[in-house]
C-alpha cells in the first residue's frame, strides 16, 4: 500500500493538525511473527485493551496492526466527548438483564469517565482533559418537554446528582446561546482532545512493550490469525478492534454499518466572544433538537462543532470523500450561527468527518470467545470515547479469566444481527437518518414535538 505523508494525516481532522510532534507511520510488519495477543487496529479499542493487559501481565507480547497511523479513524477525529452515554436501551437491558444490571453498566459508565482522566493523569498524556459535564439545550418550546423527560430519564437509572433541569436563567448563565428556554445538565462527561488521547495512548503501550505495526492492512481475522499484505500474525489471541471500518473486512460487511458523522472548527476566538456568551466551565454541548449537534470549546477557545446528518453509502462502502460533505458543513455552520449569531463572521478553519460503526440494533458489544481465542468490541455509535476505555478493560479481564463486576455487564457477549443485505440496507438505514431532519422542520413550524416521527426513530434504531 501507499505510504501516506505526515502533512496528509493531518489534513483528516483539526485535533490531528494541531499534534505536537510527526504523523509519520510507524514501521510496517515485514514478515510473519508469533506473538501472544494480535489487536487489529490502533484506535481507543485496541490501544486500551493493549494498555490493560499489560498493566495485568508486562510479559505479554502483543501486536497492533493498524492499516494506516494509530488515530487514523475516529479515535483521531471526533468529537472529544469523553461522555457517560452508552450505545443501547437501558429499558432493552433491563428487560433481558434485570433493572439491576442495566443500572449497574450505566454506574460503570460513570465510573469510566472518570478512569480516563485517571489514566491521562498516571502517564502524563496531555489531552486536554476537563471535566466540566454536558448540557443539553432546549431551544425551541418542542425541546422543552423532551429535555426535561431526559432528566427524569437519567434519574431513573442513576440518582439525582446524575442529571439536573435548569431553567432559563440558569442555562443561560453557562451559555449564552440564542433562544435557550432551559438545559439538563450532567456531570458525567469530560471535554478532551481525541487526537492527544489516542496519539498518547500509542506512545504509552509502545513504552510498555507492545509493538503497533502501521501502514499494514489486515486482509483477513481468523481463529489465531491475523492475515496482513505484509505477512501473518499468529496469536492465541486475537481482538477486532475495527468499529467503523469493520465493513470493510472479508466477511465482516453486515456486522456494523459505517455511517459518517461531520465536523467543523472555527478559528481561536476572541476573549470578547468568550465574555458574551460564557461557557466558563467548557461543559460539552448540545440541544434538544433529533438531528444530533454536539460542541465543545476547545483548550485554545475554538468551538469545534459537529452532528450527523450525512447520508449512508451503498455497500457500506468507505472512502476518504465520503468525510467532506459541503452540504453537511453549510448546515453546521448554519446551526453553529443560529446558536451564537455572533459566531457569524468567524473564520471556519477545519471541515473533516469520518465513519463511526453502528450495530443492527444500535447497541454497544464486547466479547471473548476462548474457544477460538477471538475477542471484539465496538458498535459504539459515535459514543466511543469512554464505552472503548471499558471494553478495553473488560477484555482484558476476560483473556485473563478474571471474573469481576465489568465482565458480568450485561453488553458482555451481546449479539446485534447483521443488517440486511443490499438494497434493503441502503433504503432502511437512509429512511432512519431522514427522519431526525423531518422531525426538526416539523417541530419548528408546529411549535409542538413531532411525536409520530419520534416513535417511528426510535422503532427503527431500537430504543
Amino acid at each position: 500500500m501507499t505510504s501516506r505523508s505526515d502533512e496528509w494525516y493531518r489534513t483528516r481532522s483539526l485535533w490531528l493538525d494541531s499534534i505536537d510532534g510527526s504523523l509519520a507511520p510507524r514501521p510496517a510488519l515485514e514478515g510473519d511473527v508469533d506473538v501472544d495477543v494480535a489487536i487489529v487496529g490502533a484506535g481507543y479499542t485496541g490501544l486500551w485493551t493493549a494498555y490493560y493487559l499489560l498493566r495485568a501481565d508486562p510479559k505479554l507480547r502483543i501486536a497492533i496492526i493498524e492499516r494506516e497511523i494509530a488515530g487514523f479513524g475516529a479515535s483521531g477525529r471526533n468529537g472529544g466527548w469523553c461522555s457517560a452515554i452508552f450505545a443501547g436501551s437501558h429499558r432493552d437491558m433491563a428487560r433481558t438483564h434485570g433493572r439491576d444490571a442495566a443500572i449497574a453498566l450505566q454506574r460503570a459508565m460513570y465510573d469510566t469517565v472518570d478512569e480516563v482522566g485517571r489514566v491521562v493523569e498516571t502517564e502524563s498524556i496531555d489531552a486536554d482533559f476537563h471535566k466540566g459535564g454536558t448540557l443539553t439545550l432546549a431551544t425551541s418550546p418542542a425541546h422543552v418537554e423532551r429535555v426535561r423527560a431526559s432528566v427524569v430519564e437519567t434519574q431513573r437509572w442513576g440518582g439525582p446528582d446524575d442529571a439536573a433541569w435548569l431553567d432559563r436563567s440558569e442555562a443561560r448563565r453557562r451559555v449564552s446561546a440564542d433562544g435557550v428556554l432551559g438545559a439538563a445538565y450532567t456531570p458525567h462527561c469530560a471535554r478532551l482532545h481525541p487526537a492527544k488521547l489516542v496519539r498518547g495512548l500509542a506512545d504509552c503501550v509502545s513504552r510498555m512493550g507492545a509493538t503497533i505495526y502501521e501502514q499494514t492492512a489486515a486482509t483477513s481475522i481468523e481463529s489465531r490469525l491475523v492475515t496482513t499484505d505484509r505477512g501473518r500474525v499468529r496469536a492465541e489471541v486475537v481482538v477486532r478492534a475495527t468499529e467503523g471500518y469493520t465493513a470493510a473486512v472479508p466477511g465482516l460487511r453486515r456486522v456494523v454499518a459505517p455511517l459518517y458523522s461531520l465536523m467543523i472548527a472555527t478559528a481561536p476566538l476572541p476573549p470578547a466572544f468568550w465574555s458574551e456568551i460564557g461557557w466558563e466551565d467548557r461543559e460539552t454541548l448540545t440541544d434538544g433538537r433529533h438531528l444530533i449537534i454536539y460542541a465543545q470549546r476547545t483548550a485554545d477557545d475554538r468551538i469545534a462543532f459537529g452532528g450527523r446528518g450525512a447520508p449512508y453509502h451503498y455497500a457500506s462502502r468507505i472512502r476518504d470523500g465520503f468525510d467532506r460533505d459541503a452540504n453537511t458543513f453549510a448546515e453546521l455552520r448554519r446551526v453553529l450561527v443560529a446558536l451564537f449569531p455572533s459566531a457569524a463572521g468567524v473564520a471556519i478553519t477545519h471541515e473533516w468527518g469520518g465513519p463511526l460503526g453502528v450495530p443492527r440494533d444500535w447497541t454497544s458489544s464486547v466479547g471473548f470467545d476462548r474457544s477460538t481465542g477471538l475477542a471484539w468490541a465496538g458498535g459504539y455509535v459515535g459514543d466511543g470515547v469512554s464505552t472503548t476505555n471499558l471494553a478495553g478493560r473488560t477484555i482484558a479481564d476476560l483473556v485473563a479469566g478474571a471474573d469481576t463486576p465489568i465482565t458480568r455487564l450485561p453488553w458482555v457477549a451481546h449479539r446485534s444481527r447483521r443488517w440486511e443485505p443490499e438494497p434493503l440496507r441502503w433504503l432502511g438505514i437512509n429512511l432512519a437518518l431522514a427522519l431526525p431532519a423531518g422531525a426538526d422542520r416539523a417541530e419548528m413550524r408546529t411549535g409542538r414535538p413531532a411525536r409520530l416521527r419520534t416513535a417511528l426513530l426510535d422503532r427503527l434504531t431500537g430504543h
